[in-house]
């Protein structure tokens, strides 16, 4: 029963401010990779790698979206 409750949260929305299933997470391996990034990445780095990405997103030409497309 415990599986069926881990694929119906959205990890997003319900452990906004921290897992909520611990180690039970089905996204565990992803919060170990996300930790040691933390750690392993200087702040200045990581500023460095948004301003980047937001560089890169500003120049890409723009993405039309068509009714029938939906």
């Amino acid at each position: 029963m415990e599986q069926n409750i881990e694929q119906k949260i959205n990890c997003a929305q319900t452990c906004i401010n921290g897992c909520i299933l611990g180690d039970g997470c089905p996204n565990i391996e992803f919060r170990q990779a996300t930790s040691q990034f933390i750690a392993e990445t200087s702040l200045d780095q990581m500023l460095a790698m948004a301003e980047e990405r937001l560089r890169k997103k500003m120049t890409e030409p723009p993405k039309w979206i068509l009714p029938e497309d939906i």
